[in-house]
């Protein structure tokens, strides 16, 4: 990651004054450091850019979206990392910019295991919805049952356009087949409006 400011797209104003010091320098600090830390693996080095983002001055207004993306780039740059691993998902331990360095690293790796059971266990949900939604609509005639049964076990929230779009049927078959699964408690809608309306699966908790 030579280049931080173009992947973040970060640019100092226009009107910066010239002693101010620059978001490319303090980056070029930044990833001096991390070049530095090459040979820790790199969901060690994710932590670690993690950590020094505050400290190297690249955060805004203490917002870690950044600084959360920057990271999961390292722990997934050369394929023996972390391909997905949303650390906040498993709560906000792994996140916790508090104890020392090997305490966050602690935290870090906690927070990606319980992110991946958390994980796991919707996955095991969404593949028993599938089942079920199946199971009730073999009866259906026409491929739209089908495709729409897949596009809500791959997207968490579907419209009728983007379900319109995804499965090649008509608006009138998508929103009659969007229907008959919410009367039968298959999905259940979510915004609560008359107009772009989202539905997710509606999965149970046994």
């Amino acid at each position: 990651m030579t280049d931080l400011a173009a992947f973040l797209d970060r640019r100092d104003p226009e009107t910066i004054e010239e002693t101010a010091e620059r978001f490319e320098d303090r980056a070029s600090g930044w990833i001096d450091v991390m070049t530095a830390a090459a040979d820790l693996h790199p969901i060690t080095r994710a932590c670690m850019g993690f950590h020094l983002w505050s400290l190297a001055g690249l955060g805004q207004h203490g917002d870690q979206i950044e600084a959360t993306v920057t990271a999961a780039r390292i722990a997934a740059g050369d394929g023996r990392g972390a391909i997905f691993a949303p650390i906040a998902k498993g709560g906000a331990g792994g996140l916790r910019a508090s104890g020392l360095p090997f305490e966050r690293l602690t935290h870090w790796l906690d927070g990606m295991n319980n992110t991946i059971l958390t994980a796991m266990r919707h996955l095991d949900d969404i593949e028993a919805w599938d089942a079920r939604a199946e199971a009730a609509m073999a009866r259906l005639s026409g491929r739209t049952p089908a495709g729409l049964r897949s596009v809500l076990t791959e997207w968490p929230l579907v419209s009728a356009p983007m379900a319109e779009a995804l499965t090649g049927a008509s608006r009138a078959a998508v929103q009659r087949n969007l229907a008959w699964m919410e009367d039968r408690g298959l999905i259940q809608e979510v915004t609560g409006h008359g107009r772009y309306r989202m539905w997710r699966i509606d999965i149970q908790v046994s």
